[in-house]
Formats: structure tokens, C-alpha cells, sequence
């Protein structure tokens, strides 16, 4: 597999990662998960809805723990209780005696940065039970602001060719020591997928949408969330041609722009 899928994103704390992550969200089953393993695949978001995840990544992490890196959000977010006991449960699920890096979900919405949180985030990390902290979160200028300068080790971030807002209000604040990037929602939610009115170019492949987000410097790694096996191999062997070319990135972030409307 080419050099430019792996890295040894910040938050990973040395760990080299396949840049493409595996959610196993929309039903990928474990002959999925485990085929995406025998790829490479070697960083997993942990989530309530990866039932065909769990048996093949514990054991994978029963049997190279410094190989893989396992992100898990706190369920209850808003309040420092609800981010202690997310970690230790997910750290009881798991079988395993840290988490690589533990999330807020959904940062304003779906969780608080306030001093509790944020105090128990950081108490976690002190402890060793989570190596990395990090939110999720669709306010890109709040993004920003806490790229510039907060605890925080890594944000998850929505950044696609229909929205690219983030090169403007945040990619501009990630800088050495500063959080690394995840980026999701490669697709938006399939609406990149599809032809537009009045479009007469090529369409993205869900393959592109990945390339896409890899190709920027300031994204350490991307997420993907296939339905099948049939579509993770389709994603993997898309990523083998490689970072955008000038003419590529020129029609895909034009195509963008005609998605978004």
C-alpha cells in the first residue's frame, strides 16, 4: 500500500496508523471488519452501533495492543460523572487498560466543554486510562478556536469536497503540537455520490471523497463506514491510486461546490 495512507498522527502517540479508519456504524459485518484488518486497517471508532467491530477488534487488541488505536466517545457528555464512568465502561467492554484516544460527541450538541468536563478529560489522560483527548464537532470557528489553543489532542471534523469550510476556520489554527485531525462524513451522507442537477462532469465514487480528505496536508486520517465488505474493498483499492492530482482536486472541489448548491 502506498507510504501517504500511513502516519504517526500526534494523538496516536507514536503509533503508526492506517490513515483510513474503520466505523462500523451502517452494518459492515466481522468478515468485514476482520478482512479490513488483514488490509492494514489498524485505527477503530468505537461506537453502540458496531456490532459486527467487537469480536474481531478485541482481538486485536488482545493480540497487538500497541498496533491498534481504538477511539470511543463519552455517552453522556455533558456533565464530568457521565465522563468518567464512559471511560471506564468502555474500557470494561474493550478487555484493555486504556483507550487511545476518548472523545466528546458532538461538541455543543451532543456534549459540554466546561470546566467539569474538561477537568475529568484531563484527569483521564494523567491517569493513563486515555492516552489522547479529543471532541468531535460541526462549529467550525469554535473548531478553530480550540485548535489555537486548548488540552485537546485531537478533533473530528466534517470535511468533504461539498464542505471544505474547514480549510478557512481551521485548518489555518493546526499547527505543530496542536490537535490532530480526523475527518468524517467523506460522502455527506452520500450526497457526493450522486449527479446533480445540471451536471454533466463525473461523479465522485466514495472512493474519491476519501482520497480527497487524505490529500490535504492537515487531515491525519479519515473515517469510513461501509455496509459491506464489497464496499471497503472498493474504498481500499480506490486509495491505491494515490493523493489527488491538480485536475482531480480541480473537478471534485468544483463538483463540491455544485452538490452543496
Amino acid at each position: 500500500m502506498n507510504d501517504w495512507l500511513y502516519a504517526t498522527p500526534s494523538a496516536l502517540r507514536g503509533k503508526r496508523a492506517f490513515r483510513l479508519g474503520l466505523a462500523a456504524n451502517y452494518g459492515i459485518d466481522e468478515d468485514g471488519v476482520r478482512a479490513a484488518i488483514d488490509r492494514g486497517v489498524n485505527v477503530f471508532l468505537w461506537t453502540s452501533r458496531n456490532k459486527g467491530m467487537r469480536a474481531p477488534v478485541k482481538a486485536a487488541l488482545g493480540a497487538r495492543r500497541d498496533e491498534v488505536s481504538v477511539i470511543g466517545f463519552a455517552q453522556i457528555g455533558w456533565f464530568g460523572w457521565g465522563v468518567r464512568s464512559g471511560a471506564e465502561k468502555l474500557l470494561r467492554q474493550l478487555g484493555t487498560d486504556h483507550l487511545d484516544v476518548y472523545l466528546l460527541g458532538w461538541l455543543g450538541t451532543g456534549s459540554a466543554w466546561t470546566e467539569a468536563t474538561q477537568k475529568e478529560l484531563l484527569h483521564l489522560r494523567e491517569s493513563g486510562k486515555v492516552r489522547s483527548i479529543g471532541v468531535s464537532i460541526h462549529d467550525r470557528p469554535r473548531a478553530g478556536t480550540l485548535a489555537a489553543g486548548s488540552p485537546l489532542d485531537l478533533l473530528m471534523l466534517r470535511y468533504n469536497a461539498a464542505h471544505p469550510g474547514a480549510e478557512r476556520d481551521v485548518f489555518p489554527h493546526v499547527k505543530e503540537h496542536s490537535p490532530s485531525v480526523l475527518a468524517y462524513t467523506a460522502t455527506a451522507w452520500r450526497k457526493l455520490l450522486k449527479r446533480p442537477s445540471g451536471w454533466d462532469g463525473p461523479v465522485m465514487s466514495a472512493g474519491d471523497c476519501y482520497r480527497f480528505q487524505l490529500s490535504s496536508p492537515h487531515v491525519d486520517m479519515a473515517l469510513t463506514g461501509p455496509k459491506t465488505r464489497a464496499e471497503l474493498e472498493d474504498n481500499l483499492k480506490a486509495l491505491e491510486k494515490g493523493p489527488l492530482t491538480e485536475d482531480e482536486a480541480k473537478w471534485m472541489r468544483e463538483f463540491g461546490r455544485k452538490v452543496h448548491g
